[in-house]
């Protein structure tokens, strides 16, 4: 490649600026209407299953941070095959003496079926969120394609095929740079985001820097919650589904054309293993984040629940609940969506799809497990960890009915994960497998 081609390269924060003037109109109109659009798209079911009308429960993510006295922004960001995503942030601690004072840099995303109000719910006192700020951190919160802050293109119909027609890679080929860009953007070119990751979170991390390699050098380092890479050792009920991968039509059909919105005997299929084992209310039982990634009864907040179905779930595409599906039928691999040995000829190039090379990851990266985790087992997070060229640290909830969804709202999360958490974030030491893989100060401040 000569000069001038090189030249000719569009830089990350480039393209984000372009994509915003080209459609400034449709960036305008999403932004004026974020505060409404809670209102037309947050579960319908809430209004029966709860019976404490909380305001909170209809609140959106930044009215609950507002009303909680922290400052929150709405910023929104358009993905290069069109998607506007709307994204949360909370600049700096509501008690911040000084509002000039640089805070570092922490991007946190949501998983399946979630969005950016998972880190907020909790209040001040619980939600990660907030205890991030109070540390000193600027938080940013994605939302990604289809969910209940995501849901507009700058062509396609949000009821169109076109447009649920994604799954997780998609969204760590588009969504997820497209965030990092313009925070880069917003906060300058220099800056070190870390990023905090659960479940789904995780996985579209680990996708994005398997194959977009340069983003290992942008990010500080990783923290991944609940990580979801291999999926062999699970609990889960989605399991279930998984024998079904292969016949794709068929689990569209079963699990919604477009969005996942299971047919009601569907769902009752799938909470039969998770409700009549543990003997779960019925307003839990009825919910698919719950229904998929389990319950403690020990350590969930009740009087959280209704604000929690209220805003849970937020809405995800049935294609990225088949990618997962494959992701069990295949039994040990990590790997893009497989359309079927004709199809994935001519988008791979070859008759299976290829998997993720997660020897190519190079950033700092932490992980944080629990034994009764429905979704990250034991072998596969430790078949993870001992993938990764750059661990910092594997830490295993020291509780043993500690869940997949206890990384969010446990009663003693805080004392259970996030301690070691801000702990990590701080000293940010890397146990490098080999001092010659990675060199690059990463984790410098």
């Amino acid at each position: 490649m000569d000069n001038s081609d090189s030249n000719n390269i569009e830089k990350p924060e480039d393209r984000q600026s372009r994509m915003n003037k080209k459609f400034k109109n449709i960036v305008v109109e999403a932004e004026s209407s974020e505060n409404n659009i809670f209102d037309t798209i947050a579960p319908a079911a809430v209004d029966y299953k709860c019976t404490n009308d909380d305001p909170m429960i209809h609140m959106s993510t930044p009215q609950l941070i507002a009303a909680h006295g922290y400052p929150a922004e709405s910023h929104t960001v358009v993905t290069d095959d069109g998607y506007i995503l709307t994204i949360h942030r909370i600049p700096r601690s509501k008690n911040a003496a000084n509002k000039v004072i640089p805070r570092k840099t922490v991007l946190m995303h949501h998983g399946l079926l979630g969005s950016s109000a998972d880190w907020v719910l909790a209040g001040p006192q619980k939600g990660l969120g907030y205890i991030l700020s109070e540390a000193g951190y600027d938080v940013w919160l994605a939302n990604v394609r289809g969910n209940t802050y995501s849901r507009a293109h700058i062509s396609r119909d949000i009821d169109s095929f076109e447009f649920w027609n994604f799954t997780f890679h998609d969204v760590s080929q588009h969504d997820l740079p497209a965030v990092i860009d313009y925070i880069m953007e917003v906060k300058g070119l220099d800056t070190k985001i870390n990023y905090i990751g659960h479940s789904m979170g995780t996985t579209v991390l680990f996708a994005l820097l398997s194959t977009k390699t340069q983003y290992n050098k942008i990010l500080r380092a990783g923290f991944a919650l609940a990580p979801v890479a291999y999926m062999t050792d699970i609990k889960s009920p989605i399991k279930l589904l998984a024998k079904y991968s292969d016949n794709i039509e068929y689990l569209m059909k079963l699990l919604g054309a477009n969005e996942f919105l299971p047919q009601n005997a569907v769902l009752r299929w799938l909470s039969k293993h998770a409700c009549e084992i543990n003997h779960y209310e019925e307003a839990i039982c009825e919910n698919s984040m719950f229904v998929l990634c389990g319950h403690d009864e020990r350590q969930f907040n009740r009087s959280l629940l209704p604000i929690i179905l209220g805003h849970v779930p937020a809405g995800a595409s049935t294609k990225t609940l088949v990618h997962y599906a494959q992701e069990i039928k295949q039994n040990g691999k990590f790997q893009q969506f497989d359309f079927g040995p004709e199809d994935n000829l001519k988008v791979y190039g070859t008759a299976t799809p290829p998997e993720y090379a997660l020897h190519k990851i190079t950033l700092p990266i932490a992980l944080f497990s629990s034994e009764n985790d429905w979704l990250a087992g034991d072998v596969d997070v430790a078949n993870l960890y001992v993938k990764l060229v750059n661990p910092i640290d594997h830490y295993i909830v020291p509780l043993k009915e500690f869940n997949h969804i206890d990384f969010l709202w446990a009663v003693d999360a805080p004392s259970l994960v996030y301690t070691k958490l801000l702990q990590l974030l701080e000293e940010g030491v890397s146990k490098s497998l080999d001092d010659d893989v990675i060199n690059n100060n990463l984790l410098d401040d």
